[in-house]
């Protein structure tokens, strides 16, 4: 097989898991015959810099004197908040050389300031995503998935997102059973599709305030199965339908339907990547009621059927 390099930027600011997390996946890979990747890191002058952990991390070379890559890799940090004007212009004039241009986390800022993300759909981690959209608005940004493939631009959500991306381009370029052992030797006990969401449907809505409301969510959570329907909420809150819909959505960020939507969706997760449970089964138990339904939910979300969620969860292939 051919082999592929990697060249990963370093900088000021950079956050060290951007950095080791990918590199490790690919030096995984490369354990392989066949899947070798050659991997380099550079930095604008050659020199060694400051994680934002505190870690030094000592590059191969300077950014003028790097190879072109097959995969040019961005990490992020704070270091893309206030980057060298030098280390853009390096971006702009030789990011689109690579055959594959990958960002994780912020590091979308840098490829965003160099021009590289305009008119491309694209993901950053969540907190930068508003700013990014607003700051450049011929990017689309989409804040929901933990990692984004738009032709040969891929960008990842935060930090272990950039694991999950590096396991999808190993998948891609040397087959899922590769991916999967690199997956289980680093002890990434799932590996997520892109699609996945980057927060739970606890973190993603806003903890309600008044007692009534902040109950209502602990009883979605923990009956996804029964009737969740707004007068059924409504009554178990004792408030009128209307005014606990409004209240829920003011308190929270989400309507009572959005909530349950996630809770059901992450509930029926949880149960086909830990248990043997039938489908049909897991249908009535995340409170879909039918396969189908449930079906329908996981394409609309995931952009995948339950069974594919499943397979790519639970490996039928015993790692060596």
């Amino acid at each position: 097989m051919k082999q592929r390099s990697v060249l990963v930027v370093l900088f000021d600011g950079v956050q060290s898991l951007d950095v080791s997390g990918p590199m490790e996946v690919f030096a995984g890979a490369s354990r392989f015959p066949g899947a070798t990747y050659e991997l380099r890191t550079a930095s604008l002058d050659g020199a060694p810099v400051r994680s934002t952990s505190g870690l030094t991390l000592v590059p191969d070379s300077a950014l003028a004197d790097a190879r072109p890559p097959h995969t040019l890799l961005v990490p992020g940090g704070q270091g893309t908040r206030a980057p060298d004007p030098a280390l853009v212009d390096w971006l702009r004039d030789r990011a689109p050389h690579a055959d594959r241009l990958v960002s994780v986390c912020t590091g979308a800022l840098l490829l965003a300031g160099a021009g590289l993300l305009d008119g491309h759909r694209v993901t950053t981690h969540w907190a930068v995503c508003e700013h990014l959209a607003r700051t450049y608005p011929a990017v689309e940004v989409d804040p929901d998935p933990i990692f984004v493939r738009d032709g040969k631009l891929a960008t990842s959500a935060g930090v272990t997102a950039g694991i999950d991306l590096a396991l999808a381009l190993v998948e891609e370029d040397h087959g899922r059973d590769v991916a999967l052992t690199v997956a289980r030797h680093l002890v990434v006990f799932l590996r997520r599709p892109g699609s996945q969401a980057q927060f739970s449907a606890q973190l993603t809505a806003q903890t309600a305030r008044r007692e009534p409301l902040k109950d209502v969510q602990h009883w979605i959570s923990e009956h996804p199965e029964d009737d969740l329907c707004v007068e059924a909420l409504a009554a178990r809150a004792g408030l009128s339908p209307r005014h606990f819909a409004r209240a829920f959505q003011a308190e929270t960020g989400m309507t009572p339907g959005r909530f349950v939507d996630r809770v059901r969706l992450e509930q029926a997760r949880r149960l086909l990547e830990d248990t043997t449970d039938g489908v049909a089964r897991i249908s009535r138990s995340s409170g879909y009621g039918t396969p189908e339904a449930m079906r329908r939910a996981f394409v609309r979300a995931l952009g995948t059927a339950p069974a594919e969620y499943r397979r790519r969860f639970r490996p039928s292939h015993p790692a060596p």
